[in-house]
């Protein structure tokens, strides 16, 4: 079957393509190849069933910071596709969005099949062929035109798009037209730990300062203990910016954690002796200092080897110096990673140096473009790695139509 445009993929890149294009060439014709038997699965787990659709970040070169990989390139494209313009476009489609306090942003209606019903409703008015559990086995480019081979028989277009998220199978294809794949490695991940000071902890949270030994990395920000580990923004971040080093260590390394991030240890040391100084006769345990929360506070006092009845007048300085090392060089040792909640981002791809982020097209082959996580980009949690898709996407629709 012969069609104008081909997008491989049916999630959100592949959707935001068709539609786009759609809407700038009425006549155009256009089909959506989706391997399983649904479309757009991972949209309908995003944000735990809400979708993060992006989030409030309206300078462009501010909203490329949150791109580990990718920064420097979407720096351009954001400029021509953002923030505003994604609420702008769903709202214009009846979808109503709301801005959270963290700037996530989601469906007013709190589910994902809002955006979902939005995307199928939208191309099946503009006569989207959406092809599900179609296979494609292999394409190619002969005299100009893309055949793609399927499970289900063969088709020919014009132009072809790539959306198909981090699908080793196509990059497999794209490494035998001479595209450099960055191996894929997991991106924005928890870390596992056990250790008695967090054991008895999960769904405490708290400002912290958090550390790869031995590396450059290092984050701050909110930490929250879970039954497993540590996990939050703190961690996530330093997940995601050391995608690639923590996994070269196979998930095994030390943490050094700073419960007090404003504070140097010397600084903590000096406040503990004016503590023990002013209240001789209180016991360290009754009264969490610092604001830390008072449960975590205790643990750390337990494991500078201070007793539960002993009161400041009874610590010692080389006590004092054992706590505020554990409330400002916490060691821990990772022993691996659990997935963040159920989505499963990855850094690697189609290397950024074969795409020209003008029009999102290949430097390679004319006529083939990228959207979404099949390039190398990847983002830090809260709505980012869905605006990559969307600014990708939309650039790319309007260069299909415009020649």
């Amino acid at each position: 079957m012969n069609y104008d445009v081909i997008i491989v993929g049916g999630g959100a890149a592949g959707f935001f393509t068709a539609i786009n294009a759609a809407e700038n060439s009425p006549n155009i014709k256009i089909a959506i190849l989706e391997r399983g038997k649904e479309v757009l699965s991972k949209v309908r787990i995003s944000g735990g069933g809400r979708c993060n659709v992006t989030h409030a970040e309206f300078i462009p070169n501010e909203l490329s910071k949150n791109y580990p990989r990718g920064e420097k390139e979407l720096k351009g494209p954001f400029h021509n596709f953002m923030t505003g313009d994604t609420m702008d476009w769903f709202e214009s489609r009846g979808v109503a969005l709301k801005i959270e306090e963290d700037g996530r942003i989601f469906p007013v209606s709190d589910t994902s099949q809002t955006i979902i019903n939005c995307f199928l409703s939208t191309a099946q008015k503009l006569n989207i062929d959406i092809l599900k559990s179609h296979v494609v086995q292999n394409f190619t480019q002969n005299d100009g035109k893309w055949l793609v081979e399927t499970n289900k028989g063969d088709f020919t277009a014009e132009k072809l798009m790539i959306a198909t998220g981090s699908n080793t199978k196509i990059w497999k294809l794209l490494e035998q037209l001479g595209y450099q794949i960055i191996a894929a490695v997991p991106s924005l991940f928890t870390f596992n730990i056990k250790d008695e000071r967090i054991k008895n902890l999960p769904g405490v949270a708290t400002q912290a300062q958090v550390k790869v030994k031995n590396t450059k990395l290092s984050n701050i920000g909110p930490l929250l203990i879970t039954h497993w580990g540590m996990s939050g923004p703190a961690i996530l971040k330093l997940s995601a910016w050391g995608a690639i080093v923590l996994n070269a260590l196979q998930y095994q390394f030390e943490i050094l954690v700073n419960w007090l991030p404003d504070y140097s240890q010397q600084e903590v040391f000096e406040e503990l002796i004016a503590i023990k100084n002013n209240t001789p006769k209180q016991q360290p345990k009754t009264y969490a200092q610092f604001n830390l929360p008072k449960r975590l506070w205790q643990n750390l006092v337990e494991a500078s080897a201070i007793e539960n009845d002993m009161r400041w007048a009874d610590i010692s300085k080389q006590q004092l110096k054992e706590l505020s090392e554990q409330l400002t060089q916490a060691t821990f040792s990772v022993t691996g990673k659990s997935t963040f909640k159920e989505e499963f981002v990855t850094a690697g791809g189609v290397d950024l140096k074969d795409v020209n982020f003008k029009t999102f097209e290949s430097k390679k082959h004319k006529n083939l473009y990228f959207a979404g996580e099949v390039l190398n980009i990847d983002a830090i949690t809260g709505g980012f790695n869905f605006q990559n898709a969307w600014t990708g996407a939309f650039i790319a629709a309007n260069a299909i139509t415009s020649n």
